[in-house]
C-alpha cells in the first residue's frame, strides 16, 4: 500500500475512524504531531468537526549521530528513552547523564519556540474527559509517539486512540498496549521508512502548518 499524500492518508483513515465509532466519539479532538502530522490532522478533523491540537515531542540525537535517536522529550519535561540503548552502549557512545540533560533542556526551547509559532499564544484546549485521536504521519521506532502518549495522559483524556497511516507489523501489538484504541491502515512486515509509504512525502513547512492551525486550533 503506498499513499499518494499525507492529505490522501488523512482521508483514509477519517473514513476508518467514522466506520468504527460511528458518532460515538466524545468531544473529539485530534492532536497532531507536527509537522508531518498536522497534514494527516486536517482531513480528520474535516470529517469529525473537530478542533487540532499539537504535542511536540522531540528526539534527542546522539553525540556524534543527531539523526539516531537516544531519547525523546516533551514539553513537560519527561524523557523516554530509546530501549536500545543500554548502560554498555551509552559508555560506548559517549552518553553521559549530563549530555542527556543538556540536550534535553535544548530540545525543550525548541518545542516551546514551535508552539509560539504554530500557536501564536492560543491557549490549549482542555482534553479532559474527552477523546483525544493522536496523529502522525507513520511509526518507524515510535519513540516520539510513546513518549506524546505519555504526555497526553497526564492531562486525563477519556480515551487516546492512535491513527496512523504505516507502521511496522512487529510494533502493533506494542502500541495496541499503550493506548485505547489503535488504528493503522498499513502494517507491513518489511518496513525501512515511513516515506517509503507516500508518493510524495516532501517536507511539510511551518507556514502549512500554521494555516491548518489558524483554522482549526479555537
Amino acid at each position: 500500500m503506498v499513499f499518494r499524500d499525507r492529505r490522501e492518508a488523512g482521508e483514509l483513515l477519517a473514513q476508518a475512524i467514522l466506520r468504527k465509532y460511528n458518532d460515538t466519539l466524545k468531544e473529539p479532538v485530534v492532536v497532531a504531531i507536527p509537522r508531518g502530522g498536522v497534514e494527516i490532522a486536517e482531513p480528520i478533523a474535516e470529517a469529525l468537526n473537530a478542533p487540532i491540537e499539537l504535542v511536540i515531542p522531540r528526539k534527542i540525537g546522539a553525540p556524534f549521530n543527531e539523526e539516531f535517536a537516544i531519547a525523546a522529550v516533551t514539553e513537560d519535561g519527561y524523557i523516554l528513552m530509546n530501549p536500545s540503548i543500554t548502560d554498555d552502549v551509552a559508555y560506548r557512545m559517549g552518553i553521559s547523564k549530563d549530555y542527556i540533560e543538556r540536550k534535553a533542556l535544548e530540545e525543550i526551547e525548541e518545542i516551546k519556540r514551535r508552539k509560539e509559532k504554530y500557536l501564536g499564544g492560543k491557549s490549549r484546549i482542555n482534553l479532559e474527559g474527552k477523546d483525544v485521536i493522536l496523529v502522525d504521519d507513520g511509526i518507524a521506532t515510535g519513540l516520539t509517539v510513546k513518549a506524546a502518549i505519555m504526555s497526553l495522559r497526564k492531562e486525563n483524556p477519556g480515551r487516546i486512540i492512535l491513527a496512523v497511516p504505516v507502521m511496522p507489523a512487529d510494533k502493533v501489538s506494542e502500541f495496541q498496549q499503550l493506548v485505547d484504541d489503535l488504528i493503522v491502515l498499513y502494517a507491513p512486515e518489511f518496513f525501512n521508512a515511513v516515506g517509503q509509504f507516500y508518493q510524495n512525502f516532501s517536507q511539510t513547512t511551518d507556514e502549512e502548518v500554521i494555516e491548518v492551525m489558524e483554522k482549526f486550533h479555537p
